[in-house]
């Protein structure tokens, strides 16, 4: 199982719109004529502090666009960047973890992740990132508290991603009420979540209802690209059900998409 990450420039734009809220804006200078002053002058000061904020913002915009493209070492470059004009930006943490996972670095992504965490503990994106980090590798059981405090979080935008993680998580960790229901949760937000629909498939499997696994797993090709752990879970289900052409289809797709993939034996897999 891989649990989902979102990093989305709608969350971007938020967080440089509550930045600009807070700023305090220079008064245009006008020339002064020959006249009596009757009030006072201000001289009104942006704060560097703000300055200092929007500069972070501004270079973790860049560190995403670059992210997108593929440009791994010029967006670890602009987060690096960000952190430097405002160490408290939780977001460049974020894409610096990212990067890091992206390099195979987990450790280092597991660190970043959790600093972010340290500096926006109430946001939800952020706990959810974490909690699929934790769950990704290995600690299911710290990932499901986390889950559920990005759920608790007004503000979060995508509760799908966090609901399908969660669901995936309690399923690993043999808590199948709970996968059940965060699941069916998730699907009520996006019914092509793929990452939900692959984990109730194999929910269903292990229950041994072969035709709403055979459902959920077809929903899950039609939603997204297949991956072998899926396409090996599809050709498990057709051999319980007796189709033994359809799993045999299923087993040289994974021959034919992913030749350096072990063919159906192994263990059931739920991306």
């Amino acid at each position: 199982m891989r649990p989902h990450r979102a990093i989305a420039c709608a969350v971007l734009v938020c967080v440089v719109a509550a930045g600009c809220s807070r700023l305090t804006f220079i008064k245009p200078k006008l020339e002064r004529g020959e006249y009596t002053r009757v009030a006072p002058e201000y001289n009104v000061r942006e704060d560097p502090q703000d300055q200092k904020r929007i500069a972070a913002m501004e270079r973790v915009a860049l560190a995403e666009q670059r992210l997108r493209s593929g440009q791994l070492d010029q967006a670890e470059a602009e987060a690096e960047a960000a952190l430097k004009a405002d160490p408290a930006s939780a977001d460049a943490h974020t894409l610096l973890a990212v990067v890091a996972e992206r390099r195979g670095d987990a450790a280092r992504a597991g660190g970043h992740y959790a600093r972010a965490v340290e500096l926006a503990p109430t946001r939800g994106a952020v706990l959810s990132n974490y909690g699929a980090w934790l769950c990704g590798n290995g600690r299911v059981a710290e990932s499901l508290p986390l889950f559920d405090r990005a759920l608790a979080d007004p503000g979060y935008r995508t509760p799908a991603v966090a609901l399908a993680n969660a669901g995936s998580c309690a399923l690993t960790a043999g808590q199948t009420a709970r996968a059940e229901r965060d699941l069916r949760r998730g699907l009520q937000y996006d019914p092509a979540n793929p990452t939900a629909l692959a984990a109730l498939a194999a929910l269903e499997y292990r229950a041994g209802d072969y035709l709403q696994a055979r459902a959920f797993s077809e929903r899950r090709l039609a939603a997204a690209p297949a991956t072998p752990d899926v396409l090996r879970l599809a050709s498990q289900i057709e051999q319980k059900l007796g189709d033994t052409a359809a799993a045999a289809r299923y087993v040289q797709r994974i021959r034919t998409e992913f030749p350096q993939t072990p063919g159906p034996s192994g263990e059931l897999g739920q991306r």
